[in-house]
């Protein structure tokens, strides 16, 4: 597999299938035992005879969960299938009857719109020449936008919800889960570091991978989450001295939190601007490839904002060290990015003086949350700093309790259980802070739109000799 396919989506073709009329229902049964066709319209409601025969089917004997549907390869007797109680049977032609309504007939030939894997065409075509029919690849419209489907690789399969939770990235677009499961990764360990919470979660991570405990058992495919999670809290507790709190298990490799907030809140903000950086330089690429160069140059999401933030942040850099020209390189920077952006804000009003108002406000808006979506990050070091205090409390209170049988014996409850507590708490809080960083401040510049998801039709097909 080339590393491309790794974030661009899976090449789609438009496709006409078209048959005779007479061969219709050959022709719908070779896609849903094809099962690489996404048809296009809006499925109408289920009616006719194998409808009714379905519902008396089941009011004879009615069943908690529906029918799983399977199509037989030849044209069934609906009388039959409903004597003998044929539920999946039924509900398979009531599957085709609604598929066949979205067919539009001309003359004597029948047609079928729908998107399909580049890829899977040639194999398409040979099944459906032996129904009697044919796939044709039509020009894609300015106006259609295919479905996204992203091929099932083990590294991204497990990260991949961070990215869905969100939304379906669009066709055009490139998938952000490498650096969303990085950028996760990254803030999760900042805010939650401790040596012995995070080696715990990635523990628990272990055991989720083995299906435990049960109740978990449907989320057992994303167990490298939790586990690349802990594993990056272990290390930024070594950088905190952190283990179960200031224990003194581990050496501090970088600085106290609760004694130097000022250098955490620093390094917090440029983690923060290197995650914008990075969530820019994806935006601009999706940008252009959904409409050009011009698009990528002018949009907020684009080479536009990203000029305003890394002039900002230099001139920002420039007069925290005392350093003119960086500062102005950095407000000359920003001044021509702010004008690219009331460029493409004034085009997209459509000029005027109503225009230039919008311009105007757009500007300043846009202006206004580049700096909070940069101040929004120095949460990660907020929330490590309430980290480290919320284990130095368990520590001051078991260190007090310390002293003969009982107070040694309650002193290691009162630890057990505070740090039981601060890891339930902070996991929580610091997952859901992670999150809202992804969604409200990366990928609002990596998206702009959506997508959906390939959902092609694919019915089991059985033969009436494999059924019998």
């Amino acid at each position: 597999m080339r590393s491309s396919e790794l974030v661009v989506p899976v090449r789609m073709s438009r496709v006409a299938v078209i048959a005779p009329a007479g061969r219709r229902r050959a022709a719908l049964v070779a896609l849903a035992d094809a099962g690489v066709v996404e048809l296009q319209g809006t499925l109408p409601a289920a009616e006719g005879e194998p409808i009714e025969a379905l519902r008396r089917v089941e009011q004879r004997a009615p069943t908690p969960t529906p029918a799983a549907a399977r199509l037989l390869a030849a044209p069934p007797d609906l009388e039959q299938l409903e004597r003998d109680g044929e539920r999946d049977l039924l509900a398979g032609e009531v599957e085709l009857r609604r598929r066949a309504d979205l067919a539009r007939t001309h003359g004597t030939f029948t047609a079928l719109l729908g998107w399909t894997p580049t890829e899977q065409l040639p194999e398409l075509q040979d099944r459906l020449e032996q129904a009697g029919a044919v796939a044709v690849e039509l020009p894609r419209p300015a106006w259609a936008d295919p479905p996204t489907l992203y091929r099932p690789t083990r590294i991204a399969r497990p990260f991949r919800p961070l990215v869905t939770t969100y939304g379906v990235t669009p066709y055009a677009d490139i998938d952000p889960t490498p650096f969303a499961a990085v950028s996760f990764v990254l803030m999760f360990g900042m805010m939650f570091g401790d040596v012995g919470h995070g080696l715990v979660l990635a523990a628990l991570g272990l055991l989720l991978r083995r299906g435990r405990p049960a109740f978990l058992a449907p989320f057992r495919r994303i167990w490298p989450l939790p586990v690349a999670a802990g594993i990056a809290a272990a290390v930024f507790g070594l950088l905190y001295g952190e283990a179960f709190g200031p224990t003194g298990l581990v050496p501090r490799l970088w600085l106290n939190p609760v004694d130097r907030p000022v250098p955490l809140l620093v390094a917090a903000l440029a983690v923060g601007a290197a995650l914008l950086t990075t969530s820019y330089a994806y935006g601009i690429v999706n940008r252009w490839r959904e409409g050009g160069p011009v698009r990528a140059l002018l949009s907020q999401t684009g080479v536009a904002g990203l000029g305003v933030l890394v002039g900002a942040a230099l001139g920002g850099l420039g007069w925290y060290v005392d350093e003119p020209l960086a500062l102005w390189i950095g407000a000359a920077t920003a001044g021509a990015a702010a004008g690219l952006l009331a460029l493409g804000f004034l085009l997209a009003a459509g000029g005027g003086g109503a225009g230039v108002t919008e311009a105007t406000v757009e500007l300043v808006d846009a202006v206004i949350r580049i700096g909070s979506n940069l101040l929004s990050f120095t949460r990660l070091a907020a929330f490590g700093l309430m980290h480290a205090a919320l284990g130095a409390v368990v520590l001051d209170a078991t260190s007090a309790l310390w002293g003969g049988p009982i107070g040694v014996t309650v002193a290691a409850i009162v630890f057990v259980t505070g740090n039981a507590i601060a890891f339930s708490l902070e996991l929580l809080v610091t997952g859901v802070q992670a999150l809202r960083l992804e969604f409200y401040e990366l990928f609002s510049r990596i998206f702009v739109s959506a997508g959906h998801t390939f959902s092609p039709w694919s019915v089991p097909v059985v033969s009436a000799k494999e059924e019998s």
